[in-house]
Parts: structure tokens; sequence; C-alpha cells
């Protein structure tokens, strides 16, 4: 029996997937070894995680976010993560009043503190909201995460010293996707391994 297209299909999704983690770890990992300490500083340090991103980048944050006020795999204090992407009073009226591309930003403004961190989401690298939360956490002292794919676009290059990209080995939006989340829950396992140890 010869597979019919649609498994064809289906098994290519899953091989591209496989593919772009395998080239995304051989690639990234001081990088995610990097942002995990430095996550995990500044948690310890009483500082908070920001995080944004349009679509299921906006999804993605609030998942880091739940995961860090929650928790991801061990019982253990939570810990300030806030996800930009949730209150509608505050996207509407900051986008009404300022523009769509103001709506992380400005929440930057008013939320993050020196030391904070700004987990900046896009899989082009190019989203103009999450650019310019990523200038306004500069403005403020915040550090940034970047997570990106394809050429890492615009955000890649405005990283400082002392931020961190993680760049998904991919060119194509879903695997992009696929590969961030795996990234993230990489970085909660290491947050709680570095925070709360198992003995």
């Amino acid at each position: 029996m010869t597979e019919s297209a649609i498994e064809q299909r289906l098994r290519g999704h899953f091989e591209a997937s496989i593919a772009a983690q395998q080239a995304t770890l051989a690639r990234e990992m001081p990088a995610l070894l990097r942002a995990a300490a430095a996550l995990a500083d500044a948690l310890r340090a009483d500082r908070k995680i920001l995080a944004c991103g349009n679509g299921g980048s906006a999804a993605d944050a609030q998942h880091f976010a739940a995961e860090l006020t929650g928790r991801f795999e061990r019982e253990r204090r939570g810990l300030p993560g806030i996800s930009l992407t949730v209150d509608t009073s505050a996207l509407t009226a900051i986008g009404n009043d300022y523009g769509f591309e103001r709506v992380f930003a400005k929440q930057v403004e008013a939320l993050g503190r020196e030391g904070d961190w700004l987990l900046a989401i896009s899989t082009s690298g190019h989203s103009p909201n999450v650019v310019r939360a990523i200038e306004a956490a500069h403005a403020q002292g915040l550090h940034v995460l970047a997570m990106t794919g394809k050429d890492g676009g615009a955000m890649a290059q405005m990283l400082k010293a002392g931020d961190v990209e993680l760049r998904a080995a991919a060119n194509v939006t879903a695997r992009i996707q696929e590969v961030h989340i795996v990234l993230l829950h990489c970085l909660c396992d290491a947050i709680d391994e570095l925070l709360f140890p198992t003995r």
C-alpha cells in the first residue's frame, strides 16, 4: 500500500519540524544557555520578564508568562512574568490613541524597570510593534531576549551588549513557531533548575 498524498504531506510536517529542531539545537545552544542564566539571575534579583508578540507569538508570550507565574513542571513559588498581549483595554486604548505600533512600547514604558527583561517574539524579526517595544526596553534599561527566525530581521540588528537572540533555524512560519515553543520550554526548565534545583 502506498502513502496517500495527504499522508505524505503530514509526514513532511513532522520531518521538517524535526530537522528545524535539530538545526536550531546545533546552532543555538550557547545562546540558549546565556539566556537561561540571564533570566534566572534577573528573577533571583527580583526583576521581572515582560513578553510580547503577535498572533501565534502572542500566544507564546502568554504561555511563557503563565509558566512563570504558575508553574512549569515542578512545584515552586510564582515568578514575575507579564504578557503584554492580554489587556484588551490597554491594547485598544493605546492602539486607538497612538497607533498599533505602540501597543507594546507604551506598556514597556509603564511597567519596565532597569534590570527587567523583555522577551520579544517575532517569527520574521520585523514586527513593527515588537521593534518599538525593543526600543522602549533599551530606553528604560531593560535587557532583551529576541526570539526570531529566518535571518533575524530588524530585531537582530537592534540588540545591544547583554541582550540575547534565539533564532529558529527555519524559514517557514510554522516551523519557526514550533522551534520557539521548544526554546521557551527549555528556558522554563532551566530557570526552574537554576532557581529551585532538585537535590
